[in-house]
């Protein structure tokens, strides 16, 4: 075909980087085919009545027609080609393009070398501005386009990216509840190796013991189904090939790593060959149901079969690791000249100050990897499991920042890998206490592995509709919408200003007015939460907390008809709460109750009224400090005395005082001189 024999005639003076033009380089080489926009109309015409030709007189199983059916596949590959290249029969869209022949050893037969003396060779013409599909969209005079998924974040990249503007955005929280999840950032290994999967180190010795070592650890601690996903194939078949070979250089026993791994829990490795896929899904479910076992273990890739759409709900999936960030091959030919597009579409002269550039493009097709492959477990309301990430690279901000916004509140970093394994034992083992009833009023969900067959693995979970104009989430389910609609409202779509989320931080209950009506303010929830935590509370204060629990449980109960107890994080409907376990309401009436006292019962500062205050004091900018500065205080991250002198300062204007005498409430009693001595500073600086 004259086709092929030009794309052979093509000089390719370097494999790696192939040939390579701009997108409008293809006009010019098809034209010396005779190819163009006028002639392409009727070679379109010609290959439609040939395809249908074939399809009609070899229609049957035989030979021929296996054959006939390959003949018009590739035939209709051309077909969409052209029709592609030659859209609208101009030019215009070819500079979102790049012409690329590349050359490879692989063959489709035996002889095809000796044959043809030469590699195969395939061209391709790629389109680096997916906003002409949207496009296309746009001119069919569509009313509304409606994107919805796990991973369409970061928002503005991916607007900017389809050339849409996207006024109405809604990143949802999840629908469980804290003590459902455990997210945890865990940077060294029980030797104190740093666990890094980068280029650098992911092929020593060292890193790959102190990984295989984790993974047992993990394997000990994690009940029934655990997941663990690899960059590539490469990495993953490179570290159990090793693990099953050799053991940690400070083992007592003979046994190797994969044998450690094997006596927790059964091993099945995602398969390279789709059709080997349903057999290793059905070998996990079996191992599931083995009662000889604690759980299986399924090794798998990002990027994956198993990564991407399964459903690995209840014992399926009680906890997934991901052992490093899977960037693309950086020398691949489409992932450097997509690089390349962005980088010159963000360039100054550009005029563009939001355009991504190729590295920032890189790092959110790894990051968006990563969120697909840590969002099967934790598959309904009533589920609850771990994510661990087992790099130290997921401690710095910009990885994090590519992280699903409804992990962000949960995720914590452990310098220690014995706080790690201490505090993941106490999540499951708290698990494994809590009440059966709270599991047992799931509606709609996925059944758990160990009652059916594979099939439960690929199901979907229950539906939800989103209204963006209301900021609110409706259930299907008509038993919980009103329920469900209580605690939705609270959700502000993300083009507002009022639910930033940033870097992450717990949210709970709280009470906002005299009436006893409960809201959420995922920002600084810690208010109250530090008042109590660091013993503010005063002796007589506390024993009428519990002269109280009576009273608060008959408000509580009377209260949960009117608005969810966990808005922005689960729902538990209208189950009956266990003696041993209080609810979250009655946690947060005494909370407010006890903060009252302390303070005299000035309510200006109690939590919720001390943030209405704030609001309305400060600015929307220094609004947003003090929330960081609150996230600070109880994450750890800055020394709580700069934390300290940063909040007093923003309090210390004239007007600000009533916050700056208010906020002594939420200072810890160990930290109060430092504070006192503040007011006193900016107190006689105001007077």
């Amino acid at each position: 075909m004259a086709l092929e024999k030009k794309i052979g005639e093509l000089v390719i003076d370097s494999k790696e980087l192939g040939y390579t033009k701009p997108g409008s380089y293809i006009y010019e080489f098809l034209s010396e085919l005779n190819i163009t926009s006028e002639t392409s109309k009727k070679l379109i015409e010609t290959i439609d009545s040939a395809s249908l030709l074939l399809e009609e007189g070899n229609s049957g199983e035989t030979k021929a027609g296996v054959k006939a059916k390959s003949t018009v596949s590739r035939l209709e590959t051309i077909r969409d080609m052209l029709d592609i290249i030659f859209k609208g029969g101009g030019q215009n869209h070819a500079k979102y393009y790049s012409f690329h022949v590349n050359e490879s050893s692989r063959q489709t037969s035996g002889d095809s070398l000796q044959v043809f003396g030469k590699a195969s060779r395939t061209l391709s013409w790629w389109c680096f501005n997916p906003g002409l599909a949207m496009e296309e969209f746009l001119k069919l005079g569509v009313r509304s386009i409606i994107l919805t998924s796990g991973t369409l974040s970061p928002l503005d990249s991916l607007a900017m990216e389809l050339n849409l503007e996207f006024p109405v955005r809604l990143e949802n929280p999840h629908v469980i509840s804290q003590d459902q999840i455990w997210v945890g950032v865990v940077p060294v290994g029980p030797s104190g190796h740093p666990l890094n999967s980068s280029y650098r180190t992911r092929e020593t010795v060292k890193y790959k013991q102190e990984l295989g070592t984790v993974i047992v650890n993990f394997a000990r601690i994690v009940p029934d189904g655990l997941l663990v996903f690899f960059p590539s194939y490469s990495m993953m078949d490179k570290c159990i090939d090793y693990w099953k070979n050799r053991n940690h250089e400070h083992s007592v026993d003979d046994s190797t790593i994969w044998q450690r791994m094997c006596k927790h829990k059964q091993p099945v490795i995602e398969p390279r060959q789709s059709s080997n896929f349903p057999n290793a899904i059905e070998d996990y479910a079996a191992k599931l149901r083995d009662p000889s076992t604690s759980g299986a273990i399924f090794f798998a890739v990002c990027r994956g079969k198993v990564s991407e759409g399964l459903d690995f709900a209840d014992r399926a999936g009680r906890a997934v690791i991901v052992t490093g960030m899977p960037f693309s091959t950086p020398t691949d030919p489409k992932v450097r000249l997509k690089r390349e597009y962005l980088d010159k579409q963000a360039k100054p002269s550009n005029k563009n100050p939001k355009a991504l550039t190729g590295e920032e493009w890189y790092v959110q097709q790894a990051a968006r990897a990563v969120n697909q492959a840590v969002g099967r477990v934790i598959r309904h309301r009533h589920d609850y499991g771990a994510i661990i990430y087992c790099d130290e690279r997921f401690v710095w901000p910009n990885y994090q920042s590519q992280m699903s916004y409804w992990l962000k509140p949960y995720i914590k970093c452990y310098s220690k890998y014995g706080e790690v394994v201490q505090t993941l034992t106490r999540f499951f083992r708290d698990k494994v206490c809590v009440d059966p009833k709270e599991m047992d009023s799931n509606d709609s969900v996925t059944p758990p592995a160990d009652k059916c067959l594979p099939q439960e693995i690929l199901s979907d979970s229950p539906a939800t509709a989103v209204n963006e104009h209301q900021g609110t989430t409706v259930s299907l389910n008509a038993t919980t919408r009103k329920n469900n609609y209580m605690k939705f409202t609270q959700i502000t779509p993300a083009n507002r200003t009022t639910l930033p989320m940033k870097h992450g931080c717990s949210t709970s209950s709280q009470l906002t007015s005299s009436r006893g009506q409960f809201s959420q303010d995922s920002q600084v929830v810690d208010l109250i939460d530090n008042a109590t935590m660091h013993g503010q509370l005063k002796e007589h204060t506390l024993k009428s907390m519990r002269l109280k629990k009576a009273k608060i449980a008959d408000v509580s109960s009377q209260l949960k008809h009117n608005v969810e107890s966990r808005a922005l994080t689960g729902n538990r409907g209208q189950q009956s709460t266990p003696p041993s376990k209080r609810s979250t309401i009655e946690q947060a009436c005494e909370k407010n109750e006890a903060i009252q006292e302390r303070c005299g019962g000035q309510e200006s500062t109690t939590g919720p009224a001390f943030l209405k205050l704030a609001r309305e004091k400060l600015s929307t900018a220094e609004y947003g400090e003090f929330v960081e500065f609150m996230k600070a205080l109880k994450l750890k991250t800055m020394h709580i005395k700069d934390s300290l002198e940063a909040i007093a300062k923003l309090f210390s204007s004239p007007g600000r005082l009533t916050l700056l005498e208010g906020f002594r409430v939420f200072v810890s009693k160990n930290h109060l001189p430092l504070y006192e001595q503040l007011v006193r500073k900016y107190t006689m600086a105001n007077t």
